[in-house]
């Protein structure tokens, strides 16, 4: 298996229920952090990895992503020579440098179903995976730039773990792992939202994965799990119980913009950077 990821899977077909009315006509990874919307960080942070195929689940109601990362004539052409027009550098660039593809989750069955949707586009091949929702930094290397290093060296599928105080264990995944190196853990044993008294642990998977190629086979036979859902957390437990699935607690800050309140804290992050890079 090639030690190089191409690929990078979006799942973003879920309704953002928690952020309406906003999200009744626009889709949640569309939300700004400041000037530029979640999906567009989580799409440089997959350049910044290496990937340059993005593949997204799309669902109804998301057309504005697909008219985000692509060429709009009109606008273009209204800001030409115009102070406004360097705005458009970096999502201009991201359209050079990628390619973008599409395909529908007909109906919502978890994170799961989503991911095998996504195997008529990525094919034979490892890839990574980000939830816009998860907006991760790190002023050095991004996330997945770190996991693809950890993927050369161990080609097996690797998640990304951070410690999650133990009254929030329940909204989690929770893996059980042996340490074999600083902030690595061989994954032993992954449990989809515990209690708090049947958690293994308090590693929590964050929104970002390396996948390799058979967890489509995988999650074929697996069958639905928490909330009638087909959960890539189960899939992935049948793999780790053969060694094949790795954790990385990843260098850099996280914010949950599924929530409000997480939503609000990376807009005054991202806000007082600004002020700070400026000064």
């Amino acid at each position: 298996m090639s030690s190089t990821i191409n690929k990078c899977l979006f799942p973003v077909a879920g309704y953002g229920t928690r952020f309406l009315p906003a999200t009744k006509a626009m889709p949640k990874e569309m939300l700004p952090i400041l000037t530029k919307p979640l999906i567009q960080y989580g799409v440089e942070e997959a350049v910044a990895a290496g990937m340059t195929q993005m593949a997204f689940i799309t669902g109804r109601g998301k057309r504005a992503i697909e008219d985000h990362f692509d060429t709009s004539y009109e606008l273009e052409h209204q800001i030409k020579g115009t102070d406004k027009e360097p705005l458009l550098d970096g999502i201009r660039g991201l359209i050079d440098k990628c390619s973008f593809a599409y395909t529908r989750q007909i109906e919502m069955r978890g994170l799961g179903d989503a991911i095998m949707e996504g195997g008529k586009l990525i094919g034979d091949e490892a890839f990574g995976v980000i939830l816009a929702d998860d907006l991760c930094t790190n002023g050095n290397e991004c996330v997945m730039s770190q996991m693809a290093k950890l993927y050369e060296e161990h080609n097996c599928c690797i998640v990304a773990i951070e410690d999650v105080p133990e009254q929030d264990v329940s909204s989690y995944g929770i893996i059980e792992g042996e340490q074999i190196a600083d902030g690595v853990f061989k994954v032993l044993n992954m449990v989809e939202k515990p209690k708090p008294e049947d958690a293994p642990s308090n590693m929590g998977i964050i929104g970002r994965y390396i996948l390799t190629p058979d967890i489509f086979d995988v999650l074929r036979n697996t069958p639905l799990g928490k909330n009638g859902e087909l959960q890539i957390t189960d899939a992935l437990n049948t793999l780790a119980k053969q060694g094949k699935v790795m954790a990385y607690r990843f260098k850099g800050r996280r914010f949950d913009c599924g929530s409000v309140s997480g939503f609000v804290a990376a807009t005054n992050y991202f806000y007082e950077k600004t002020l700070q890079e400026k000064s």
